[in-house]
């Protein structure tokens, strides 16, 4: 059987790099004659496309409605302070605007801490028992099953999600 291959498929290499260049030609030519339209515009007083501005509050004349600054708390606690221009005085650090005392707000995770600290010591002393069991394939496997569960709890709470959730807060 004799098949014949041909080297003609509709169109070569060349072809294709004419059509490119011919194609960029035509996008450079648009593009020339959107400057020239945009140019001509702007000579006959003509109104081209808004653009952004940055116009500063001192030149608008327009008042912030109010101004977040960075401070300290009495503590030394990094805290947000919002000064209200209707009340017409900055609040001082240890309490709001309406000149109520600033609330604390305590939160523990000691408890959270030792439940992670517990399933840490069970990790290890199950690692310890499955290195002694050597013998008995039946207890190393179910050894390894509580492994697996200690390990898995120890994944979904040893992180810091966990402990904001479960912590307790005082006030």
């Amino acid at each position: 059987m004799a098949m014949q291959i041909h080297e003609n498929y509709g169109h070569s290499g060349t072809d294709y790099a004419e059509r490119v260049k011919e194609q960029q030609a035509v996008w450079k030519a648009e593009k020339a004659e959107e400057a020239e339209r945009a140019a001509e515009g702007k000579k006959a007083g003509g109104l081209s496309e808004p653009q952004d501005e940055y116009i500063s509050s001192e030149k608008s004349g327009n008042q912030p409605t109010g101004l977040y600054r960075a401070g300290r708390d009495e503590n030394g606690n990094p805290k947000i302070f919002f000064d209200d221009p209707k009340a017409g005085h900055a609040p001082k650090a240890g309490g709001d605007s309406q000149g109520k005392p600033a609330e604390k707000c305590v939160t523990n995770t000691d408890r959270v801490d030792r439940e992670i600290k517990k399933l840490k010591e069970e990790k290890q002393q199950l690692k310890q028992q499955i290195q002694s069991a050597s013998g008995d394939e039946k207890k190393i496997r179910e050894l390894e099953k509580k492994l697996a569960q200690v390990e898995n709890e120890l994944v979904q709470k040893d992180n810091d999600t966990y402990r904001r959730q479960n912590a307790s807060v005082s006030e």
